[in-house]
């Protein structure tokens, strides 16, 4: 079942079991309450630490750039968009255990769920075969992003750059407002509404309402001609 991913990764895992467990969404523990395994969510943590870690110590290794740049760098490199992104590529989402729910609403597609889903792979990678193998992991679908990142602007944080666009074209401060909000209290999803004045250009979903305004910022930026 995995031969596919472990030819895309480069990496041949020895515990199938673990394995599996990063593709366990929470929503299908629900339905198969007698399942042998648990939710991706720890293999997620995991990951997401030592995620952080690859990037900003390959970023102080290879870059003199003062701590906001590289902050900023990092920012961009680790955030769901980006993730999710990857995970697309690899095909992760076809790997996924979702409840009849989820997998009807799209949880396949979501950007959330698949970024997620990296961040427990990153996390049995470690596991299993070490800081090293992760971090090369990383290395090989991630921070060769970078230099497009930095060309293209994406490092630069979207809230201050609409900010600095709305004030500059039209003399106003963009707000957002919540405009939704699922799951449970551990596992929220929010969405957020960028507005400029009372018009919404552009909306985004995040783990929190703050990374849900970032989203829907960067939402607006693609969405503007200024």
């Amino acid at each position: 079942m995995y031969k596919k991913l472990e030819e895309q990764i480069g990496i041949k895992f020895k515990d199938y079991h673990m394995l599996r467990n990063a593709f366990v969404h929470r929503s299908y523990l629900n339905e198969h309450r007698d399942s042998q395994y648990e939710s991706n969510e720890r293999l997620e943590f995991l990951g997401d630490a030592v995620l952080e870690l690859a990037v900003t110590e390959y970023l102080y290794e290879r870059y003199p750039n003062p701590e906001g740049e590289l902050t900023n760098w990092r920012s961009a490199l680790v955030k769901g968009e980006m993730l999710a992104k990857i995970a697309t590529q690899l095909q992760l989402g076809e790997y996924l255990f979702l409840s009849h729910g989820e997998e009807k609403s799209g949880g396949r597609e979501k950007d959330y769920l698949l970024a997620n889903t990296f961040e427990a792979l990153i996390g049995v990678i470690y596991l299993e075969l070490g800081y090293e193998m992760a971090k090369a992991f990383i290395e090989k679908f991630l921070l060769v992003r970078l230099e497009d990142i930095l060309v293209r602007g994406h490092h630069i944080d979207a809230k201050s750059r609409l900010q600095e666009l709305a004030q500059e074209k039209v003399g106003t401060t963009p707000n957002y407002e919540l405009q939704h909000e699922e799951g449970p209290d551990h596992n929220k999803v929010f969405t957020m509404a960028a507005y400029i004045g009372t018009r919404i250009v552009g909306k985004g979903k995040g783990s929190s309402k703050q990374l849900a305004e970032q989203q829907a910022a960067e939402d607006a930026l693609k969405r503007l001609k200024w």
